[in-house]
């Protein structure tokens, strides 16, 4: 069996703050606790990153609730669990790459928060240095985005573009929970 790292991404409570924009996927959360349960009982690694924001407001500032994990990550026992205050897991307090190689992974699935964001960099760069990268975009969430004319691009809109940049770039194969499960 091809040994599969599973990315989680930001999953986080201060993406549950109230001044949030409207978001998508209300399933992402269910769909992620599935990935990270079939992952965890096939014994395969899972790789947990945590977004420290250095931005004073944010909700995800470290030592704040916002900062803490949510519920759908309880029980989990990562093989690795690391921060970082950027959009891409790469660049983070571990060198996820060399991690990755030393333990001779060379596919990852990528899921979390937000999917457009901190999702669709990871698997860019991750793509981008030479891992096969899925991305479980049904195990994914973003927010509704203000252009600088002040148009709204919807959440939903987003997710189809980061689809779209991933796919078409060939940075990674754009799936979902189902197809990923089958995997394992």
């Amino acid at each position: 069996m091809t040994t599969r790292a599973l990315i989680v991404i930001d999953v986080q409570r201060g993406f549950d703050d109230p001044a949030m924009p409207p978001r998508n996927n209300p399933d992402s959360e269910a769909n992620i606790r599935t990935l990270v349960t079939a992952w965890q009982d096939a014994g395969q690694p899972i790789v947990v990153v945590r977004h420290d924001s250095v931005d004073p407001d944010s909700p995800l500032r470290a030592g704040t609730p916002g900062n803490e994990f949510k519920p759908e990550l309880d029980g989990i026992r990562p093989a690795l669990l690391f921060s970082k205050s950027v959009h891409s897991a790469f660049h983070g307090s571990v060198d996820l790459a060399k991690w990755l190689t030393d333990r001779g992974i060379e596919d990852i699935v990528v899921i979390g928060i937000q999917t457009n964001w901190c999702v669709e960099t990871t698997s860019r760069v991750g793509g981008n240095l030479g891992f096969k990268v899925k991305v479980a975009i049904d195990a994914t969430h973003t927010f509704d985005a203000t252009t600088p004319d002040g148009a709204v691009v919807t959440a939903d809109e987003l997710a189809r573009a980061t689809a779209a940049n991933l796919h078409s770039g060939g940075f990674a194969e754009v799936t979902t929970t189902k197809a990923v499960l089958e995997l394992l």
